[in-house]
């Protein structure tokens, strides 16, 4: 029996950001109509330095695999000098169960279908024209992100904050040559949110940022950075605020995202949320309906987006003879 061995480098050049889209929206759509197996999410924080460990793993109906994945982050590592992401993917065969490849993806991937999931909610949630787009992070995820956006709208102009202003400088500079848009880094993360038309969050932080009275009508919010009970980006207002608070996965947003901090402080209910992502990508709620709503994607990172791309990873590995294979 063999299993296939990819390396990062290797699987960088299997997907980027336009095929991860397809492929997320796809997975999207396929788990609200029920077409999808998606266990619940494992995860647990190892405090003496400052680590994080999440384990999801789904199975699309009717792929030839389905996939469990590890990914960390240890946030300590940037003063080391040590990569601050790190992840593992395990693919399997749907029809034997049997190991069918190893993905080394150091954390690519998982990032790289947060930025899809982020463009998807944009494209489902935002007004079509966006003049200024606001970034809080200037992390890896606040690039992909931006990389992301760009395959369903063009701001005029990008404004990045974060709480290291080299960091913020250095991301403009780096993904204004990238995205060939002006990005002007904020003073403030009210300075950058404010006049906004869409807003997103990409921060591990654990108290609020995004404050709901810095909001214009008509703007979008996309929070990616709570994936634990103890993160949360924007303050509880801006859910109740929101005209559509929009999901990746109730039941997970529930225990885990910006919803779970509403929900507590007595602001929202599960009731409140408009829909899951998959259940507009799917047709069967509606998106945006005017430009003056203000929306809400509580992006909590869901198993499927994982199955997604490695499903695609594995298949074009195949076609393509990349990685080697090993006897096990």
């Amino acid at each position: 029996m063999q299993a296939r061995i990819l390396l990062e480098g290797e699987i960088r050049d299997l997907i980027g950001p336009a095929a991860a889209y397809a492929a997320v929206r796809d997975a999207f759509v396929a788990l609200a109509r029920g077409e999808a197996t998606l266990p619940g999410v494992i995860g647990f924080d190892v405090p003496a330095h400052r680590g994080e460990v999440h384990v999801k793993g789904a199975y699309l109906h009717g792929q030839p695999f389905y996939s469990i994945k590890e990914a960390a982050g240890f946030y300590a590592n940037a003063e080391q000098g040590v990569p601050v992401g790190s992840g593992l993917v395990l693919v399997f065969d749907a029809t034997t169960g049997l190991l069918a490849a190893v993905l080394f993806d150091n954390g690519y991937l998982t990032e790289l279908r947060t930025g899809a999931a982020g463009a998807l909610a944009a494209d489902l949630l935002a007004r079509r024209r966006v003049r200024k787009a606001a970034v809080v992070g200037a992390g890896s995820q606040a690039r992909f992100q931006a990389e992301a956006l760009m395959l369903v709208r063009r701001p005029e102009s990008i404004a990045v904050f974060a709480r290291t202003p080299a960091r913020a400088a250095a991301y403009a500079r780096e993904m204004e040559g990238r995205l060939g848009i002006p990005i002007a880094v904020a003073a403030s993360a009210q300075s950058a949110v404010e006049g906004a038309d869409i807003v997103i969050t990409t921060t591990p932080s654990r108290a609020p940022i995004v404050r709901a009275d810095w909001l214009a009508p008509g703007v979008h919010v996309t929070a990616v950075g709570s994936d634990g009970p103890e993160k949360q980006e924007l303050e509880a207002a801006v859910l109740a605020r929101a005209d559509k608070v929009v999901v990746d996965r109730l039941d997970q947003c529930l225990h885990l995202g910006e919803l779970h901090h509403a929900v507590r402080a007595g602001m929202l209910a599960a009731g409140d949320v408009w829909a899951e992502l998959g259940e507009v990508a799917a047709g069967s709620k509606p998106g945006r309906e005017s430009d003056d709503e203000i929306t809400v994607a509580d992006l909590t990172g869901v198993g499927i987006q994982d199955a997604a791309v490695a499903n695609v990873v594995v298949a074009e590995a195949m076609r393509r003879g990349v990685g080697r294979t090993i006897e096990i």
